[in-house]
Protein backbone atom coordinates (compact mmCIF):
# COMPACT_ATOMS: atom_id res chain seq x y z
CA UNK A 1 0.00 0.00 0.00
CA UNK A 2 0.92 3.64 -0.21
CA UNK A 3 1.60 3.94 3.52
CA UNK A 4 3.98 0.99 3.58
CA UNK A 5 5.93 2.17 0.54
CA UNK A 6 6.23 5.67 2.04
CA UNK A 7 7.62 4.18 5.25
CA UNK A 8 10.09 2.14 3.24
CA UNK A 9 11.37 5.09 1.22
CA UNK A 10 11.55 7.39 4.25
CA UNK A 11 13.61 4.86 6.20
CA UNK A 12 16.09 4.38 3.38
CA UNK A 13 16.28 8.14 2.86
CA UNK A 14 17.14 8.44 6.55
CA UNK A 15 19.89 5.83 6.17
CA UNK A 16 21.27 7.71 3.19
CA UNK A 17 21.29 11.02 5.03
CA UNK A 18 22.83 9.50 8.15
CA UNK A 19 25.63 8.00 6.11
CA UNK A 20 26.62 11.29 4.45
CA UNK A 21 28.08 12.90 7.58
CA UNK A 22 30.44 10.09 8.58
CA UNK A 23 31.62 9.69 4.97
CA UNK A 24 32.61 13.36 4.74
CA UNK A 25 34.35 13.24 8.11
CA UNK A 26 36.11 9.97 7.24
CA UNK A 27 37.49 11.51 4.07
CA UNK A 28 38.77 14.50 6.01
CA UNK A 29 40.30 12.29 8.70
CA UNK A 30 42.11 10.11 6.18
CA UNK A 31 43.41 13.19 4.37
CA UNK A 32 44.72 14.67 7.60
CA UNK A 33 46.30 11.35 8.60
CA UNK A 34 48.11 11.07 5.27
CA UNK A 35 49.31 14.64 5.66
CA UNK A 36 50.50 13.92 9.21
CA UNK A 37 52.36 10.80 8.11
CA UNK A 38 53.98 12.76 5.28
CA UNK A 39 55.20 15.37 7.75
CA UNK A 40 56.33 12.98 10.52
CA UNK A 41 57.16 9.60 9.12
CA UNK A 42 58.38 8.33 12.49
CA UNK A 43 54.87 8.78 13.96
CA UNK A 44 53.30 6.56 11.30
CA UNK A 45 52.28 3.77 13.69
CA UNK A 46 50.60 6.06 16.22
CA UNK A 47 48.78 8.01 13.53
CA UNK A 48 47.57 4.86 11.80
CA UNK A 49 46.31 3.33 15.05
CA UNK A 50 44.46 6.48 16.02
CA UNK A 51 43.02 6.77 12.52
CA UNK A 52 41.68 3.21 12.49
CA UNK A 53 40.07 3.64 15.91
CA UNK A 54 38.50 6.93 14.82
CA UNK A 55 37.21 5.41 11.59
CA UNK A 56 35.58 2.59 13.55
CA UNK A 57 33.75 5.10 15.76
CA UNK A 58 32.63 7.09 12.73
CA UNK A 59 31.36 3.95 11.02
CA UNK A 60 29.37 3.11 14.15
CA UNK A 61 27.28 6.24 13.58
CA UNK A 62 26.16 4.91 10.21
CA UNK A 63 25.33 1.53 11.72
CA UNK A 64 23.29 3.20 14.48
CA UNK A 65 21.34 5.11 11.84
CA UNK A 66 20.64 1.89 9.97
CA UNK A 67 19.45 0.17 13.15
CA UNK A 68 17.14 3.06 14.05
CA UNK A 69 15.69 3.20 10.53
CA UNK A 70 15.08 -0.55 10.42
CA UNK A 71 13.53 -0.46 13.90
CA UNK A 72 11.14 2.28 12.82
CA UNK A 73 10.35 0.44 9.60
CA UNK A 74 9.49 -2.90 11.15
CA UNK A 75 8.03 -1.83 14.51
CA UNK A 76 5.76 0.82 12.92
CA UNK A 77 5.27 2.93 16.08
CA UNK A 78 3.12 5.59 14.37
CA UNK A 79 0.12 3.40 13.55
Amino acid sequence: TYHESTDFYCCWLAVGLVSIGPRVVQGTAVGQAVEGIARQLEAKGKIRGTLLLSLAFMEALTIYGLVVALTLLFSDPFD
